[in-house]
C-alpha cells in the first residue's frame, strides 16, 4: 500500500511531455550572471574584480557565515562587471558576478575517481559539501552542509531521500533517478555517513513506477536502505509531509526535521554531494525541466548556473507563438518571471512556459468561510484567518495562529472559490513576523 500523509491535494500531473525525455547538456552560453545570493541565509561575498580571468569551477563567491554558501563560475572566461541585480525566484536585487564566455587555456578535470566512504570521516564530507557550494537543490536552497551538521542533542536515526517531485509538469527528479541511479545512491551514503544515521528510505511517488523499480533494484544489496512507495499527491515532496509519510512522525510546530530524528535531502542534491566528492565537482550546474504549451520543444535540460532563461528556451526550441507567461519553477510554487535575461540558480529546478488561454485574468471576491482552504492545508494552518490577519497587519494574531509554519505549498490558493491570494498574503504575514522579531 502506498503510504502518504493527512490533507494535501490531487492535481493533473502534466509529466507525459518530459518524463520520457533523457536529459541533455546545454552548450555554454556566452555569457552568465551569478547572484551571490542563491541560497538561504547570507549571501556570499564577492571574491573577484571585473576584468579577472576566471576558470569553470574556480569559487568567487566566499560564504559568509554558517548559514551560506559559496559561489563558483559557471563558465570559463572574463569577470565583465560585478553589481547588484534583480536575482529570482522573487527578483530581490543582490550583487551579481556577470562572466563573458571566452577560451582559456587552463581547464579543470572533472572525471569521477573510486571513493570509499568508509575512509571519509563526517567532517570531510561536510568539508567538501560546503567548498562545493551544494544547497538543496528541490528548491528551498538550503546549504547542505548545515543540515549535515546536527547538534549533538539531537542525533538523526533516518535519512529519507526525497525523490517524490510532486510539483505538476516537473520531471528532472525522475530523469536522474533513471539516468544516474548509482551517483544518486552514493549520495545518500554519505549523508548517512555524514550524520551517523542507520537507517534511509528514498521516497518515490507511485506515478513513476520505472524510477521505483530502477532505485528497488540498485538497492537489492543495502540492509539498511528501502524504497518507500508513496502515493501521488500534493505536497508529498514537503520534507514534513515526507517525514509524516514513510515515518509516521510528525514535526512539531516551529521546529525542524532533526527534532524528530529525520533528515531530507532532495535527489539532485544527493547527485551533486556524489560529485562533489568523486571528482571535486562544485554546483555550478544543474538539471531543469522546460515544459509547457508555450515552449516548443519542452526537455530535461543540463544548465550552468546563471544562464539566461532566453538561452535555455531557444536550446529548447523556443516559445511558442501564444507563450503569455513564464514561471520559474512549478504552477504551483513557481514564481512569474518579468524578463527572459533572469539567469537560472541553483534552486530553479524548472522553467514553466504557459500560453495566453491558460493564464487566465480572475478577481478577489470576499471569503465565504466555505473552510476548503482549511481542509488541504497539509501543516493545519487556517489560510483564510492568517490572509485577513496579514491585511490588519495583525503580528500577535499571524503569531498565535502560527503563519510562519505555513510552507507555501500554494493548496489554499488553488481551492478557493474566492480567488484570494492566500499564498502571497501569507508570505506577507511571514514577512511582518520576521521584521517585528528583528526590531525586538
Amino acid at each position: 500500500m502506498a503510504l502518504t500523509f493527512k490533507a494535501g491535494l490531487h492535481l493533473q500531473e502534466h509529466k507525459e511531455a518530459t518524463q520520457g525525455e533523457s536529459i541533455k547538456r546545454l552548450p555554454p552560453p556566452k555569457e552568465v550572471t551569478i547572484p551571490l545570493l542563491q541560497h538561504l541565509g547570507a549571501p556570499a561575498k564577492a571574491i573577484v574584480e571585473p576584468k579577472a580571468e576566471v576558470i569553470l569551477g574556480e569559487k568567487i563567491g566566499e560564504p559568509q557565515g554558517f548559514v551560506s554558501a559559496a559561489v563558483h563560475a559557471s563558465i570559463s572566461g572574463v569577470v565583465r562587471a560585478v553589481r547588484e541585480l534583480p536575482a529570482p525566484p522573487a527578483g530581490r536585487r543582490v550583487a551579481s558576478i556577470i562572466i563573458e564566455r571566452k577560451e582559456i587555456e587552463e581547464q579543470p578535470d572533472f572525471k569521477s575517481s573510486v571513493v570509499t566512504l568508509d575512509k571519509l570521516t563526517p567532517e570531510d564530507i561536510r568539508a567538501a559539501v560546503a567548498e562545493a557550494g551544494i544547497v538543496g537543490l528541490g528548491g528551498a536552497a538550503f546549504p547542505s552542509q548545515v543540515k549535515l551538521s546536527p547538534p549533538e542533542e539531537k542525533p538523526v536515526d533516518t535519512v529519507i531521500l526525497n525523490g517524490c517531485e510532486c510539483e505538476p509538469y516537473l520531471t528532472c527528479d525522475h530523469r536522474l533517478m533513471l539516468e544516474r541511479p548509482e551517483e544518486a545512491l552514493f549520495g545518500l551514503k554519505a549523508i548517512m555517513r555524514a550524520v551517523e544515521a542507520p537507517r534511509a528510505f528514498i521516497g518515490i511517488e507511485n506515478n513513476k513506477p520505472d524510477a521505483i523499480q530502477v532505485m528497488q533494484k540498485i538497492c537489492q544489496e543495502e540492509e539498511n536502505i528501502d524504497v518507500a512507495v508513496l502515493k501521488t499527491k500534493y505536497p508529498q515532496g514537503g520534507e514534513k509531509m515526507l517525514i509524516e509519510a514513510v515515518l509516521a512522525r510528525r514535526v512539531p510546530l516551529g521546529g525542524l526535521p532533526m527534532d524528530v530524528g529525520a533528515l531530507v535531502h532532495n535527489v539532485g542534491t544527493a547527485v551533486a554531494i556524489a560529485e562533489c566528492l568523486t571528482s571535486g565537482k562544485p554546483l555550478m550546474e544543474r538539471v531543469i525541466t522546460v515544459v509547457g504549451s508555450g515552449v516548443r520543444e519542452p526537455a530535461n535540460v543540463l544548465v550552468p548556473i546563471g544562464t539566461p532563461l532566453r538561452d535555455v528556451i531557444e536550446s529548447c526550441g523556443g516559445l511558442s507563438d501564444t507563450a503569455a507567461q513564464v514561471i520559474l519553477g512549478g504552477p504551483m510554487m513557481g514564481f512569474a518571471q518579468a524578463a527572459l535575461d533572469t539567469p537560472v540558480v541553483k534552486g530553479t529546478c524548472g522553467i514553466l512556459v504557459l500560453e495566453r488561454d491558460e493564464v487566465l485574468p480572475f478577481e478577489e471576491t470576499p471569503c465565504i468561510r466555505c473552510g476548503r482552504c482549511v481542509d488541504v492545508c497539509p501543516v493545519f494552518v487556517v489560510p483564510s484567518d492568517l490572509a485577513r490577519f496579514a491585511k490588519a497587519a495583525d503580528i500577535g494574531r499571524l503569531m498565535e495562529y502560527d503563519v510562519m509554519n505555513c510552507c507555501e505549498c500554494g493548496c489554499c490558493a488553488y481551492v478557493c472559490p474566492a480567488r484570494i491570494p492566500l499564498v502571497h498574503l501569507l508570505r506577507l504575514g511571514k514577512q511582518l513576523v520576521q521584521t517585528a522579531a528583528k526590531k525586538s
